[in-house]
């Protein structure tokens, strides 16, 4: 269980990091006295670009894959495109929040209502996915809502809203739970009682998995089930602690970190590397590599991208170094 449940980490750890970022830009935004309406305007419009540019992925690997991948591929609602919708979709919860009325205690009310969110998306999700079903749309929209695509049924490859984007609400909830006066006063004690309450979360799902009795008539742990959601973001709180632990006392203290590197080009990292990982240029066979082989694939693609984004940063380094010469030059008097 435990191998399979970190096999389908990397996207939820996606949309929970996204939710995360997306708190930390609204509570900057809000300090600064931005209104509401302006916080909603510029969020929105970056998930808006985040959205496009998952569209515009789409085209590239449909020409990529000219002469055998249908055009349905165009359509197909990936990673990219959900983090989009989740940014837009956030942006509108925190824009009706903050315009229902000020309060000292907004963060809480955001985080609050983020959470809200995320556990009615994932309660909704096994309905929408069977006898809720909204038949009555296009596949290309009913696709974003349970991901049917053009295959008549939902597909567990895809990533439609219904389940994915209650993990970015949920690294909403968290993101403004750690901004909090109280949280930010007792930083290590707060990030141990979250991993702690991950790990609480995750034996809870598990009890309640366990019950004989079942609310939903279709249940599906593997793809659609509330309780495979809540052991996930249990496992994300844990690895939210570990991490936190690991860059303020552990090795994220020596200086230079690969793993921050990449997260600093994440969005170039992850366009760049899909295709050597699952495209026609992949280093490895698909489906026909042992152990071994598939680990020497994932270093030299790890060691690849590393260099990808170190090169990607020294160039924009570079750049600025040089708008900063410029402007200098410029503002000389003649």
């Amino acid at each position: 269980m435990w191998s399979q449940l970190g096999g389908t980490l990397p996207a939820p750890l996606f949309l929970f990091l996204s939710g995360i970022s997306f708190a930390l830009v609204t509570d900057k935004l809000q300090k600064k006295g931005t209104p509401p309406n302006v916080i909603a305007r510029t969020t929105i419009r970056r998930g808006a670009e985040i959205l496009g540019l998952g569209l515009l992925f789409r085209v590239q690997e449909y020409v990529i894959a000219w002469g055998w991948a249908p055009w349905s591929d165009l359509l197909r609602v990936d990673i990219l495109n959900t983090i989009g919708i989740s940014m837009i979709l956030m942006g509108v919860v925190c824009w009706i929040v903050l315009k229902a009325g000020r309060t000292s205690r907004i963060r809480q009310v955001l985080g609050l209502t983020a959470g809200g969110v995320a556990l009615l998306i994932s309660l909704l999700t096994p309905l929408l996915w069977t006898t809720w079903r909204p038949h009555w749309l296009p596949w290309p929209i009913e696709s974003y809502i349970d991901g049917v695509h053009n295959l008549g049924q939902p597909q567990s490859w895809l990533f439609p809203i219904f389940p994915w984007t209650a993990f970015a609400f949920a690294g909403l909830a968290v993101g403004f739970l750690l901004l909090s006066d109280r949280a930010r006063q007792r930083e290590a004690a707060t990030f141990a009682i979250t991993g702690a309450a991950g790990v609480v979360l995750i034996y809870l799902a598990r009890w309640m998995d366990s019950r004989p009795e079942q609310f939903y008539s279709v249940y599906d742990f593997w793809h659609t089930s509330p309780n495979f959601f809540l052991i996930r973001v249990g496992l994300l709180l844990a690895i939210l602690a570990v991490t936190y632990a690991w860059c303020r006392w552990g090795a994220g203290q020596w200086g230079f970190s690969p793993l921050i590197q990449l997260g600093q080009t994440s969005l170039l990292v992850y366009w760049v590397h899909i295709e050597f990982v699952y495209g026609r240029l992949s280093i490895l066979p698909k489906h026909a590599a042992d152990i071994r082989t598939a680990s020497f694939g994932l270093l030299v693609i790890f060691l690849a991208m590393l260099m990808l984004s170190i090169w990607r940063t020294s160039v924009k380094r570079r750049g600025t170094a040089w708008t900063r010469w410029r402007a200098g030059v410029l503002a000389r008097p003649s």
